[in-house]
């Protein structure tokens, strides 16, 4: 099992692989200099999706146990979409304990997450409304998405 300082190590890598070689529509970094655990991020809604035009922003935190536990991430701007809760809460295997792989970096995690936000997974929404337009009405769904994008992310 790795230990704290080991943490610190991994993610202070990560930090500098980002800040080097960054990824067009997305940043991260620590929220504030006096803890490395807590991130904020954005993503750039992606071009030719409902969400194109919109800045998501997004909390994370690493725990001790990085990179062998998952970071928790929650979308602090208001997203409609099936697999996004209201209340910012992330449904997506890579970030639950039994998928999460230590492989797995928060640039890739960043990088999921915005393909994510055009892919859903309606068969197992945490946002029920979401899932149900998305499967029943697509065209109602694509109006949510960019009239909640229009309204909370920009």
């Amino acid at each position: 099992m790795m230990n704290s300082s080991a943490s610190l190590k991994r993610i202070q890598s990560e930090l500098k692989n980002i800040e080097t070689v960054p990824i067009e529509g997305i940043s991260a970094g620590p929220a504030d200099d006096d803890n490395i655990y807590k991130w904020n991020a954005t993503i750039i809604g992606p071009v030719d999706t409902p969400f194109e035009g919109g800045i998501f922003k997004l909390n994370i935190v690493f725990p001790t146990k990085y990179p062998f536990s998952p970071p928790v991430v929650k979308f602090t701007t208001r997203v409609f979409h099936p697999n996004i809760g209201t209340n910012g809460d992330i449904c997506i295997d890579i970030l639950s304990d039994k998928d999460w792989s230590p492989a797995l970096t928060i640039k890739k995690v960043l990088l999921s997450l915005s393909s994510f936000l055009d892919n859903p997974n309606a068969s197992d929404p945490l946002n029920s409304d979401a899932g149900r337009l998305y499967r029943d009405n697509y065209e109602e769904y694509v109006k949510r998405v960019k009239d909640m994008t229009i309204k909370y992310a920009n």
